[in-house]
């Protein structure tokens, strides 16, 4: 309905309406998160945190309406067959904008359980929305350089027991815990850079996705695999919100996780070795889906 307004208009609106939603949900967000940490009995905390997932996925509905008044974006999505809310699944999706973040919310808000991303520790001074990631139970994450543990080998292991804690919240309700591969957003010269083998990706690291499984135990269940390709180029939200990107195509599978994927994958090397392989090969068809999807005519 918007997106046939001029640029000068339409930003500004689409803007306001974007923030007036962040602060319509937040507000019943922080209340329910003092009421849970002021009576700590588990049924009740349970039943919170149920409340608190529903606000949060109105919040995304009221954000994918909104992008759909404002944008004229033709979307091609496969793959959406058999998702299912009441299953515990790790997603798994190349990275190439902070647009990527609305996209999987846009096609997996409310078809699997809530969506939670890792998150950098700094992030959770972000106005506003750092403190809802921490009521919503995102997992912060603080990640140690080698030349830090070098100097401070107490340190060590750290950021895995962080990774347990942050898990452990999940047991208890059906979760979908995302994980960009690469670790940074794709660009051609970051890809010259690393000798990456692949046409489309960056090396994947595998040790951020052995610890999930590791810290998540049986809890997770299936691999969701999405590929994201922008057939205008990387784009940013700015380039979102002002109706400069026309199509958008996702491609998801998903398969089971086999127990043989969890293991110590600092410790054991022969496991580290096999799991690599395994990345590596889960990427390698990635690469495959992702040249595919560029390949369609439009």
């Amino acid at each position: 309905m918007f997106a046939f307004l001029p640029g000068a208009a339409r930003v500004p609106l689409a803007l306001a309406l974007l923030v007036s939603n962040i602060v319509l949900h937040i507000v019943p967000l922080f209340a329910l998160t003092l009421v849970k940490l002021l009576l700590p009995l588990r049924g009740w905390r349970r039943l919170c945190s149920r409340v608190l997932v529903w606000i949060a996925e109105s919040w995304i509905g009221v954000n994918n309406a909104l992008f759909a008044l404002f944008t004229r974006i033709r979307w091609c999505i496969d793959g959406l067959e058999g998702l299912r809310r009441d299953a515990n699944y790790l997603v798994l999706c190349n990275h190439q904008s902070w647009v990527d973040i609305p996209v999987l919310q846009k096609v997996l808000n409310r078809r699997v359980p809530f969506l939670r991303f890792f998150l950098k520790s700094q992030l959770i001074w972000v106005p506003l929305l750092g403190p809802a990631w921490w009521a919503l139970d995102f997992p912060f994450m603080k990640r140690y350089s080698k030349e830090t543990l070098a100097r401070h080998p107490e340190l060590r292991g750290r950021d895995m027991e962080a990774t347990r804690r942050a898990c452990a919240k999940f047991r208890e309700l059906p979760v979908s815990v995302m994980n960009f591969v690469e670790g940074t957003r794709f660009t051609r010269a970051k890809h010259d850079a690393q000798g990456s083998p692949y046409r489309h990706l960056l090396k994947p690291r595998a040790g951020g996705v052995a610890f999930v499984l590791d810290a998540m135990g049986a809890g997770l269940h299936n691999l969701l695999e999405v590929a994201i390709v922008y057939p205008g180029g990387a784009c940013s939200m700015f380039d979102l919100i002002a109706g400069r990107v026309h199509e958008i195509r996702v491609s998801l599978r998903q398969r089971p996780l086999d127990a043989s994927l969890r293991g110590d994958y600092e410790g054991d090397t022969a496991f580290r070795e096999r799991f690599q392989t395994w990345v590596n090969a889960l990427w390698r068809e990635q690469d495959d889906r992702v040249e595919r999807l560029q390949a369609i005519s439009g």
